[in-house]
């Protein structure tokens, strides 16, 4: 807990229940001003225990959940983004490396358990009827459902994903050379082995032997970044892969909109363009977000015409997190207290 005037930390709470906070606020009566992340539970004890408090969200918890909704949006467009990027006809399984003929042999099994799954639920069937059918956790079969699960060559996160505009851009510039492009980066900040680069470079020179699309191995969040923030500093190439983006999938063009208008809203410090945003997202695949929005209305509002943030909170988090790893993480919670608020 911190004093935002002072900017002191007042007092450690032993864990994040509902209930804790409830007891501290009613121990507290004097507090006017609440600021707080989006959490639910935060949100229902201040309501609770102090309802004279006014609570304002924090902005920064807000930007950041609007990313997380687009980024969602962008990833339950996968499937089809793959297929508007992917080369045009089926693959040839005489052309894959043999780690990529093992992702084939898994993406095969996959799709014929998606199809099971896809025809029992035409059938009507339950949920959890079709988890005991056909072994497969329900968490799965919702995303079979949404769509969600039918990439040909699953991705994961890498660390040349935020470096991947860059590489097409000295790619494109005729540096074709692993190391060189490594050394290139590695200038830039780059902090990833020669390796992970060098295999990219030849992943890319096979896409391009075999007249592949660039873009199919992109990630959602590398998408998702290139349509937002890089889309008017990035290379040609990422302008012609956005423009196939947004003709396979123009719902993405209208959830984009939702969040330029959102972040323009909370810069503006105008409250009153809340409720027409929420009308307008509420019609797009931001749908969830601008619902939740409208839920915790209230603190949104106040974190659009107040200037209270848990910005300084963070900082303070960061500290009790150090002050724990000195200690070896065995510290009690007695003598974290007494070292987070000892006088500077």
């Amino acid at each position: 807990m911190v004093d935002l005037e002072r900017r002191e930390v007042i007092d450690l709470l032993p864990d994040r229940q509902r209930d804790t906070v409830i007891a501290w606020l009613r121990q507290n009566p004097q507090v006017e001003i609440i600021c707080r992340d989006r959490g639910p539970g935060y949100g229902a004890a201040a309501s609770e225990a102090a309802p004279q408090a006014q609570q304002v969200a924090d902005r920064w918890h807000l930007f950041e959940n609007a990313s997380a909704a687009f980024l969602a949006a962008v990833r339950s467009e996968m499937p089809c983004l793959r297929r508007a990027l992917a080369p045009t006809g089926p693959v040839d399984p005489a052309t894959l490396t043999r780690a990529e003929r093992i992702q084939w042999d898994g993406y095969q099994l996959r799709e014929a358990l998606n199809r099971q799954i896809i025809d029992l639920a035409g059938q009507g069937v339950p949920i959890r009827v079709m988890a005991r059918t056909t072994g497969v956790s329900r968490k799965t079969i919702r995303k079979v459902l949404r769509g969600q699960r039918h990439d040909t060559f699953r991705t994961r996160q890498s660390s040349l994903d935020a470096w991947s505009l860059t590489l097409e851009a000295e790619w494109n510039a005729g540096c074709r050379i692993g190391a060189e492009l490594w050394r290139r980066l590695n200038a830039s900040g780059f902090g990833g082995s020669l390796r992970v680069v060098s295999e990219w470079a030849t992943r890319r020179r096979r896409d391009e032997k075999l007249g592949h699309t660039s873009g199919a191995g992109l990630s959602a969040r590398t998408i998702a970044r290139s349509m937002t923030t890089e889309r008017d500093t990035g290379s040609a190439q990422t302008a012609l892969i956005n423009a196939v983006i947004e003709k396979a999938v123009p719902a993405l063009i209208s959830a984009r909109e939702a969040l330029d208008r959102f972040h323009a809203m909370m810069r503006s410090r105008d409250r009153a363009r809340l409720d027409p945003w929420i009308a307008m997202a509420a019609e797009t695949k931001l749908a969830g977000f601008a619902a939740g929005i409208e839920a915790d209305k209230n603190a949104v509002a106040a974190a659009i015409s107040t200037p209270w943030s848990s910005g300084q909170v963070e900082g303070k988090v960061n500290r009790l997190k150090a002050i724990k790893r000195q200690m070896y993480g065995r510290a009690k919670i007695d003598l974290l207290k007494a070292r987070l608020m000892a006088p500077a």
